[in-house]
């Protein structure tokens, strides 16, 4: 299947229409894990011609994804990276904690977007920043297919390292999502400090479901100005 490259056309139509001249691409990764952090990563790359090949993380084999991100963190303008830790992921909730590491990375950066392109049709980020979610942005944009690149690049190496110490786990291998060897030694030795413990896989492992955190659910509406428009 061949896959039109991502463009500039989402940037060059917050320029014309909200005057933003600095356009940050947003993209997580880690939302699905058994374990490790939610990392997102904002990148602000202007209008310059992307990378050749560069596209969502998920359509790179392991070896391009680390070709392109060691590229893109010199090709972009710049990028920071924002972690919401499991114990803040198990209090918050997924979208509230998504939404800190989000806000982390944007905040760490060294210029203010004016606007934010997020990948997906949900803007679980809200004000005070101005959003333009797009469905398959890391495909289509490419500020959010750098992004996305550099993200999971980076968190992949975190949970490798985290592998060291834990290595029954295969975090080398599976970057803390569900696998066959993960599920095994959660039911041999038990969730590690980096385990999401509100997470639904410790109902299916009675010898660990008393540690299991159960979070009081609150259900809030978005605040923020939010364009969503699905390119």
């Amino acid at each position: 299947m061949v896959r039109e490259p991502p463009t500039h056309r989402v940037e060059r139509s917050l320029r014309a229409t909200l005057g933003a001249k600095i356009v940050a691409g947003v993209d997580e990764v880690g939302r699905g894990a058994w374990a490790g952090p939610v990392t997102v990563c904002a990148a602000v790359t202007g209008l310059r011609r992307a990378p050749e090949g560069l596209t969502d993380s998920k359509l790179l084999t392991v070896k391009r994804r680390g070709e392109l991100a060691a590229l893109l963190v010199g090709w972009v303008h710049c990028y920071a990276l924002g972690h919401a830790s499991p114990e803040e992921i198990d209090d918050l909730g997924m979208t509230a904690a998504q939404r800190l590491a989000a806000t982390r990375a944007l905040e760490a950066l060294p210029v203010r977007p004016d606007a934010v392109i997020l990948d997906g049709k949900h803007d679980y980020l809200g004000g005070p920043w101005r959003v333009r979610t797009v469905i398959k942005g890391d495909q289509s944009c490419i500020a959010v297919s750098a992004a996305s690149v550099i993200a999971k690049v980076r968190r992949d190496a975190m949970m490798a390292e985290l592998g060291v110490d834990y290595a029954p786990f295969g975090f080398e291998d599976n970057a803390g999502y569900p696998s066959p060897v993960h599920r095994a030694a959660l039911a041999e030795l038990g969730p590690t400090p980096h385990h999401r413990l509100s997470w639904a896989y410790l109902d299916t492992l009675p010898r660990w479901q008393h540690l299991k955190k159960v979070r009081e659910t609150v259900v809030a509406g978005e605040t923020g100005e939010q364009l969503g428009f699905d390119f």
